[in-house]
């Protein structure tokens, strides 16, 4: 019975190919939950600590001709920003595409991620549409090359300054990682904008994203921290319960990765 209760109750946490049992010693000893099931569970919170340290922005940075390259590239929790670049050469090995509706017909690789965040992004769907929410995918994994492209366009269009707050330069998108998805909505005609973030589709994901493990990345009144603008559309898997609470304590995924070193 002791064993049923764990399981139902404790919740169940997947990072990568990290999976730890989060239990409040209270809750363990005011269910008589005997000592070997409390030793798993606080081994396992262990194992979650150690995660975090490991893959804290201080311990997964190293300097390559003068650039600040991350080191924990296949981590779901890797840190990209103006300060912390991938590899021109890193890809993701193991991309594929969601079963989701998109905002445009045909192959391509933006409809990719990797396989863990691609399986979450179903289940949002899925639970999207349940809800009588349309959303749609319109851009995920980017290449090297081609952010490259995008930046150049909108730095000519734009002006660099301006493009440096609305898209990132190459090395150092979230899409190359394969864990983001950019979604919208008809009511905005399915374009990337602000006005998303007040449409009940735009709404809907901000309070559920979290449940499957998405964060909106780029939050409003964040862009000091996170050095973009704000994006209501940009999602990015990080597992469960990081989501929660990177979304409970109102913080930035630099400021919560921040908090382990």
């Amino acid at each position: 019975m002791h064993k049923k209760i764990v399981k139902s109750i404790i919740p169940t946490v997947i990072i990568g190919s990290v999976v730890t049992s989060l239990a409040l010693s209270s809750f363990l000893s005011s269910t008589g939950i005997g000592k070997a099931e409390a030793a798993a569970a606080a081994s396992s919170s262990l194992s979650f600590t150690a995660f975090l340290e490991n893959n804290a922005p201080n311990r997964t940075i190293k300097t390559v001709h003068g650039l600040n390259m991350v080191t924990n590239l296949s981590s779901t929790v890797v840190l990209v920003n103006k300060q912390r670049n991938l590899p021109s050469s890193y890809v993701p090995q193991d991309l594929v595409v969601p079963q989701i509706p998109f905002s445009f017909s045909g192959p391509s690789p933006k409809k990719q991620m990797k396989r863990v965040a691609a399986t979450a992004l179903e289940k949002l769907f899925a639970a999207a549409k349940k809800d009588g929410i349309d959303l749609k995918a319109v851009s995920g994994y980017r290449s090297y090359a081609t952010q490259k492209a995008i930046f150049e366009r909108n730095a000519r269009n734009k002006g660099e300054a301006v493009a440096n707050k609305t898209s990132a330069r190459p090395g150092q998108s979230e899409h190359q990682t394969g864990l983001s998805m950019d979604i919208s909505s008809a009511s905005v005609g399915y374009a990337l904008e602000q006005s998303f973030g007040n449409t009940k589709e735009g709404k809907w994901l901000k309070a559920n994203a979290p449940k499957y493990g998405f964060i909106i990345r780029y939050g409003k009144g964040k862009e000091k921290l996170t050095g973009y603008s704000y994006e209501p559309w940009h999602v990015r898997y990080v597992g469960v319960y990081i989501a929660g609470e990177i979304t409970r304590q109102n913080l930035t995924l630099e400021q919560y990765l921040g908090q382990s070193h």
